[in-house]
């Protein structure tokens, strides 16, 4: 699975050149008539990303898409792709803008961007909107913003060390072991966020400043440090 933006990119070049892409393509080609005069999908976003049709003629292209995309199919899948492909200089820009607001880790940004993306594709309803494009963008950057804010506001207000929620690992590991052999220990019990979760509980850091140091933003550290927890208590009841 990719992980970086340029690798998303990449990735989704990729399988638009698949025999399958091509046939799920020539299903949404000749599901809509503005589609029809274009052979390939590189034709298509040739013409819509430096083509010399009117912003209305692409735009109305653009809803074609998101028509075939809706569909949970082959079809769908493709038109979804090419959407992604055709808004990619937008996506472009609202990931470069959200890196610079420090909204998360970058790989955790390009994430998030194309899971919204492919969300706010879906599930656009064209009756309600007049640019496609400009549509999808501003949602999409909207909606980061604001999973950001939440993030931070429930990070703000949460209690920095609470035995009853944090504690239990003498239950698990020995804290009287060496530092490196707690590690393993508890690395073999809930993987890599083990060295998270002892910043916290051993050395007394609080989640957000565990995060920093491991390059986690303050969101990602808190639902990775939680995860890891759960992960301890679901073993746990495995044993009892």
């Amino acid at each position: 699975m990719p992980s970086s933006w340029h690798d998303f990119h990449q990735h989704l070049v990729q399988s638009s050149s698949t025999l399958n892409f091509q046939r799920g393509f020539a299903t949404v080609r000749t599901s809509h008539r503005g589609l029809t005069g274009f052979a390939d999908p590189a034709a298509l976003l040739d013409h819509l990303h430096r083509g010399v049709g009117s912003p209305d003629q692409k735009n109305l292209l653009l809803g074609d898409l998101i028509q075939s995309a809706k569909a949970n199919d082959r079809a769908g899948d493709c038109a979804l792709t090419l959407m992604l492909l055709a808004l990619w200089p937008g996506l472009d820009g609202v990931f470069r803008r959200s890196r610079a607001r420090r909204l998360g880790h970058t790989d955790e940004i390009a994430s998030e961007i194309l899971a919204r993306a492919t969300t706010a594709i879906r599930e656009l309803d064209l009756d309600r909107v007049n640019w496609v494009a400009a549509t999808v963008l501003m949602n999409v950057e909207r909606d980061m913003l604001r999973a950001h804010q939440r993030e931070t506001s429930r990070a703000s207000k949460q209690v920095e060390f609470d035995t009853d929620l944090h504690g239990g690992i003498a239950d698990f590991v020995d804290p009287d072991l060496s530092p490196e052999r707690l590690l393993a220990e508890l690395t073999d019990l809930i993987g890599v966020d083990a060295e998270l979760v002892l910043r916290v509980v051993i050395d007394g850091y609080t989640q957000a400043e565990a995060g920093q140091q491991l390059g986690l933003s303050e969101p990602a550290a808190r639902k990775r440090f939680q995860r890891a927890l759960k992960r301890l208590r679901d073993h746990a009841e495995q044993k009892s």
